[in-house]
């Protein structure tokens, strides 16, 4: 059932953190990935930040950026399972002033549609296909510092619910993740500072960050047959932080 050989996946924000994680888990079970990352080329991902691209093809692609969107998905023809996991935060409270709310909502939840809107025919064809939108647990709750980062992945929450109602007669089964504290460089502020890590590790039950591993076997579950039933839906992987 999980078995992805012969399909193709695209990773969307797939060159580091979750994304990476997510990507290099459907290359392990057979399937042709592709990732979109913001640098000139893989070669310039030196392994650090969770970055293996290893197998997978590259495209340099701003995500937020429709010029570079319309391009990529026009080139596109052939397409089983979309991850839309480009994310970004604006720390020392930069999202309560425009420039930090515009660019956090623009690449977190108005680039998502864009991408989904290039690529719906693409993934209706042949029978349907798979997406799976990858939100956050502030979806669910409050980041205080960081409002265009909450109202985003509340809006991305609320996408895929939508789209999966939208979309279903198309053969297009959108759901979403909502990872909750994972090791990538958006979380950097809490995972170094040794005192608000532990303050964060006694709020989660299992007692544990999750990993990237963690994310992609939801990610994998969402898109295989297993979930052939589960359309509109945000699977929340937190280790129990949401349950507090």
């Amino acid at each position: 059932m999980l078995d992805f050989s012969g399909k193709k996946a695209l990773v969307v924000g797939g060159s580091s953190g979750i994304g990476n994680g997510i990507a290099q888990a459907f290359r392990a079970r057979g399937a042709a990935v592709t990732v979109w990352g913001t640098r000139a080329s893989a070669a310039d991902y030196d392994g650090g930040e969770g970055s293996d691209l290893s197998g997978l093809t590259y495209a340099r692609v701003d995500a937020s950026n429709r010029d570079d969107v319309d391009r990529e998905t026009a080139l596109i023809s052939s397409l089983d399972v979309l991850v839309l996991c480009q994310g970004t935060v604006r720390y020392n409270r930069e999202e309560f002033e425009r420039p930090g709310w515009d660019a956090v909502m623009e690449v977190n939840i108005t680039s998502v549609m864009d991408v989904a809107r290039g690529l719906k025919a693409t993934l209706a064809a042949d029978g349907g296909g798979s997406m799976i939108i990858v939100s956050s647990v502030a979806g669910f709750g409050a980041t205080i510092g960081t409002p265009a980062y909450a109202a985003s992945k509340h809006a991305a929450v609320g996408l895929t619910k939508t789209l999966g109602a939208a979309w279903a007669r198309d053969g297009i089964r959108v759901n979403g993740l909502a990872p909750g504290l994972v090791e990538t460089k958006l979380t950097h502020v809490t995972t170094r500072n040794e005192k608000r890590l532990a303050g964060a590790l006694r709020s989660i039950p299992q007692g544990r960050m999750g990993t990237p591993d963690d994310m992609a076997g939801v990610a994998m579950f969402l898109a295989s047959p297993l979930a052939s039933y589960v359309t509109g839906q945000t699977i929340i992987a937190d280790g129990g932080l949401s349950l507090q």
